[in-house]
């Protein structure tokens, strides 16, 4: 039994670090690190369960940004952004069922963005990831610098 608790713990510890966080200690990674682990929930808009678009209105919200309940009509939010230019805060865009966009994630630096997926709910991914790599549609650029800057200056 005692075996069983500890090789438990053990992979818990392991599952939890190697999602990884968002990285710095601001306003947009807090926000976004306090959700990792929300369960993804068809239509979800709140802490219960969230979709992708769900997520992405709900941490923007935090904010006082309002963001539409859709990957695609959140793609004709804000301006395009090239994918070598992305900064934290950026929506990222992917296309997963085939039929144009159909996903969304927030991008938190270091290559990696937030979102809540079928299966694992909120977490954080690599762009490279093989699956979202060759998914990738597009960037947008909703934070105009005012905001950009009080989301993403680190909080300590």
């Amino acid at each position: 039994m005692k075996k069983s608790v500890v090789m438990l713990c053990t992979v818990v510890m392991l599952l939890t670090f190697s999602m990884g966080t968002a990285s710095a200690a601001t306003p947009l990674n807090e926000t976004i690190d306090s959700l990792i682990g929300t369960p993804y929930k068809y239509t979800g808009t709140t802490t219960k369960g969230f979709d992708c678009s769900g997520f992405t209105s709900y941490v923007f919200a935090q904010f006082g940004i309002d963001l539409p309940h859709s990957s695609k009509a959140q793609n004709d939010e804000g301006f395009w952004v090239d994918k070598s230019d992305l900064r934290a805060g950026d929506l990222v865009f992917f296309n997963t069922d085939g039929k144009g966009i159909s996903h969304v994630g927030i991008y938190v630096g270091d290559g990696q963005f937030a979102h809540s997926a079928n299966g694992s709910g909120v977490t954080i991914t690599n762009l490279n990831d093989a699956y979202y790599k060759k998914r990738y549609v597009s960037a947008r650029r909703v934070l105009w610098d005012e905001i950009y800057t009080q989301m993403t200056t680190d909080a300590n």
